[in-house]
């Protein structure tokens, strides 16, 4: 009976202005929710519509003419199968080396007692500003032997300067106590690496693979430059991107294109699908990951 009145109490103390803030703050996140929302849902019915009536305008939440077309020319492409499974191995590949890799350097650049932190992370970021152009990179990459190879998706994007920089800004936030104490009971680097300070940094590593995982998985430009003769390392978002040009440059029929299975597909209609095709894995991972944004800076650990 008291916890009721206190707590009936309590929402009447609150303020006029407190009360306008609140409704500010979820009116804001209420809108802020529809404009992020409404584009994929708009994009998802136009992906299910028919692609001639797409170009009439007018659909928004719910396809108008429904059909599934749009999708069928898509997974009908020649390479699609090969592109899907490079595409995923390179996504998987690339986010297991490129955190292992950063992780292991950030751990290096934090340590307090590393002669040359300053000057390496100095280097790093001038790596973030200065590169040594395109066409540079491609002769390396031709000597280095990469180019024609699947390993032009993993090796180059293995290190870099900016997530190395945050992996180790978090590490140097990590209390100095735990590594002492694993010191003392006489754990090496490479144990305090993987017993004691990556399981810490798990929100942080989650970060960064997500962040690396969409790069992989939504990049084309390397394919086109690197392996554009190699049929057996294409990807799927350049499968998708050639598709979406040759559809861009048919303009007959009204905007739309007859593709051999005689479907009728336009450039809107295909750019949607092709987009909810190559967003739903992402979507997928994110649940995964989300977990370990919110987690605790030291869960487990010795408290200062």
């Amino acid at each position: 009976m008291e916890n009721n009145e206190i707590k009936s109490g309590g929402l009447h103390k609150l303020k006029i202005g407190d009360v306008i803030f609140y409704i500010f703050l979820y009116l804001f996140m209420l809108i802020f929710c529809i404009v992020t929302i409404y584009p994929v849902l708009n994009t998802l019915a136009i992906s299910f519509n028919d692609g001639v009536d797409a170009m009439r305008g007018g659909v928004h939440l719910w396809p108008r003419i429904f059909t599934t077309q749009n999708y069928s020319a898509v997974l009908a492409l020649r390479n699609i199968g090969r592109g899907a499974l490079i595409s995923v191995l390179r996504t998987v590949l690339g986010t297991l080396f490129a955190v292992v890799a950063n992780a292991l350097l950030a751990f290096i650049v934090s340590q307090k007692n590393f002669v040359f932190r300053s000057q390496l992370s100095l280097f790093w970021v001038i790596t973030m500003y200065v590169n040594g152009g395109m066409i540079p990179i491609m002769l390396l990459y031709r000597n280095l032997h990469l180019t024609n190879s699947f390993w032009v998706y993993v090796i180059p994007g293995m290190v870099s300067g900016f997530n190395m920089l945050v992996m180790r800004t978090y590490m140097e936030g990590l209390p100095d106590s735990l590594q002492e104490a694993a010191q003392i009971d006489g754990a090496g680097y490479m144990k305090i690496f993987v017993s004691v300070v990556s399981p810490l940094c798990k929100p942080i590593y989650a970060t960064i693979a997500l962040f690396v995982a969409v790069g992989q998985w939504n990049s084309w430009f390397d394919t086109m430059l690197y392996n554009r003769m190699a049929d057996q390392y294409t990807t799927l978002q350049y499968e998708l991107m050639k598709m979406l040009s040759a559809v861009t440059s048919l303009k007959g029929n009204a905007g739309a294109a007859t593709t051999g299975t005689q479907v009728n597909i336009t450039p809107v209609s295909v750019r949607a699908a092709a987009t909810i095709i190559t967003m739903a894995p992402i979507v997928m991972l994110y649940p995964f990951l989300q977990r370990y944004f919110v987690a605790g800076l030291t869960i487990g650990g010795v408290k200062e």
